[in-house]
């Protein structure tokens, strides 16, 4: 149970979207906690939810031999990645760290503890605590110090702090202003690309289709304050649809392209979606669009958003569609880029017609926000660069943390950021392609030690991380393989003992039929008498 005024302020907030959904919506309550809460109700997606995407009347193109790793010698663009700052301007240190409400470390938690050492850290908390300003502030510095390098920033989302009861659009605008600001204070020079969170709402989570046009409902307060502070990086030619749905897409470089996506029309806590689910705002539809586009003019496509596609946050049918487009545009898209999760990891992409070879990686990003358990960290991506038979793939990432823990210990007067890991060095990867990575996934569930080191990556390295038992284990790898979200039956099943990896996928390797092996016979004998003769 929640505290009275937790309770009373979520009321405040959802009551007039609940009864104007729950009077819309066609949906019975079984229905409804299906599409909420998933496979758990025991009801499957209401026929009225179901929905398929069209594609263009092209055949998906043959495979690409899989090209050879750039050499030393060719371009490297360096990106960096930062996702779910969460930023608590309320934040105080030696506060109540431990209440009995969704977000602590403020003075209204509750009594401060009877010994400092006891309250909320300095620098943040590993309990659930969002992050101070100065934490964020030490980690760009820092960023901006150590990585003077960097091509452009990926900014997946969620901004806000988790005061859920408390946000207005006044409370979530100032935040993302003031956010926005930090970057340009930073990074004045560096292209930034950002992804809406989900955190963005206010209410958190509510995202209404272009059909809400009440004012006191409506999601145009958000998104026409997208609309002025991205286009600080954003062409002009972007700025149409970030009005309309907060997605877009831009060319970076002759032949490279980066789609933003908004996720929250996947996310099953946007109660509009009850109502109608399907395609709001036609984004699938004309996501289609760009990738054909880009198939046609031989470009590589870059897609970034904050709501992993399998995560069990976003719909099941969204999903599914979101999948089917990934796989017939695996030739295009060489990498995905979302956060939302705050822990370090990644999910794979299998085509329905070629089950066991995985085609595409969505890598998650760790979060700023140490809630909860985890230290503050930010991704380094290196790729392939700039010149005509690039690749766009990712060649290496790294992830790059600070010991929450021992600064608050010794109080310390500034945070000492380092690399917790190279993905080449610590797994000992010749290439990130998709299938090496299936790879080193599928190893783990036979190697306790390749695992653990996976699980401490996972969790930033934090003193804090709780134990991983077989389950444990079992439904982590599971979440990295699947890219589509309510399939884990399907997606994580075991593996035939019969098949091999061969350059382009993997084939199932069937023994010989008798009448193949009668033939076969047959077919030696008389080539030997042949011999013979």
């Amino acid at each position: 149970m929640q505290t009275p005024r937790v309770c009373e302020g979520i009321v405040n907030v959802y009551v007039g979207e609940v009864v104007e959904v729950l009077r819309l919506a066609i949906l019975d309550s079984n229905e409804i906690c299906a599409f909420i809460v998933g496979e758990s109700c025991g009801s499957g997606t209401a026929p009225s939810m179901e929905w398929s995407v069209a594609f263009p009347p092209v055949p998906k193109p043959p495979l690409e031999i899989p090209s050879p790793q750039p050499n030393i010698e060719t371009p490297i663009l360096k990106v960096l990645q930062i996702s779910d700052t969460h930023w608590d301007p309320l934040y105080e240190p030696g506060s109540n760290a431990n209440c009995n409400e969704p977000l602590c470390c403020r003075l209204s938690s509750g009594p401060r503890p009877p010994r400092s050492h006891l309250g909320a850290g300095l620098w943040g908390d590993y309990r659930k605590c969002d992050t101070p300003r100065k934490t964020i502030e030490s980690m760009f510095e820092h960023i901006a110090n150590t990585h003077k390098d960097i091509d452009y920033i990926l900014w997946t989302g969620d901004i806000p702090a988790h005061d859920v009861w408390n946000q207005s659009h006044a409370t979530s605008l100032a935040m993302l202003r003031d956010t926005v600001d930090l970057f340009l204070q930073y990074f004045p020079h560096i292209p930034i690309f950002p992804a809406l969170g989900n955190h963005e709402g206010a209410p958190v989570n509510s995202f209404a289709p272009p059909w809400v046009t009440d004012p006191t409902q409506s999601i145009d307060w958000l998104y026409t304050e997208l609309q002025k502070e991205w286009s600080r990086w954003l062409p002009s030619t972007t700025l149409n649809t970030v009005r309309e749905g907060a997605y877009y897409s831009t060319i970076l470089s002759p032949g490279f392209k980066i789609i933003s996506l908004n996720m929250n029309y996947c996310n099953n806590k946007n109660w509009w979606l009850l109502v109608n689910s399907t395609d709001p705002t036609d984004e699938l539809k004309w996501l289609i669009f760009e990738l054909q586009s880009s198939e046609f003019a031989q470009e590589k496509v870059h897609i970034i958003g904050h709501i992993p596609p399998g995560h069990s946050d976003c719909l099941q049918t969204w999903s599914k569609n979101y999948y089917t487009i990934i796989s017939r545009f695996e030739s295009t898209i060489k990498a995905q880029f979302f956060g939302h999760t705050h822990f370090d990891e990644m999910e794979l992409f299998y085509p329905q017609e070629d089950p066991y070879r995985a085609s595409s990686v969505a890598y998650v990003g760790p979060s700023v926000t140490p809630y909860y358990d985890l230290n503050p960290g930010y991704r380094i991506y290196y790729i392939d660069g700039d010149y005509p038979t690039s690749t766009r793939t990712v060649v290496d990432h790294e992830t790059w943390v600070t010991d929450l823990g021992e600064a608050n210990r010794i109080r310390a007067p500034e945070l000492k950021w380092y690399k917790l890991y190279s993905a080449k060095e610590a797994y000992g990867l010749k290439s990130l392609s998709p299938i090496d990575w299936d790879n080193l996934i599928m190893s783990m569930y036979k190697d306790w030690k390749l695992f653990n080191s996976y699980y401490r990556f996972y969790y930033k390295n934090s003193p804090v991380a709780p134990p991983c038992d077989e389950d444990c284990r079992t439904r982590i790898l599971c979440d990295i393989r699947s890219g589509k979200s309510h399939a884990r039956e399907e997606l994580c099943r075991p593996r035939p003992t019969n098949f091999r990896p061969s350059r382009d996928t993997f084939e199932v390797q069937k023994p010989p039929s008798r009448l193949t092996s009668f033939w076969s016979t047959i077919s030696t004998a008389y080539e030997q008498i042949q011999n013979e003769i």
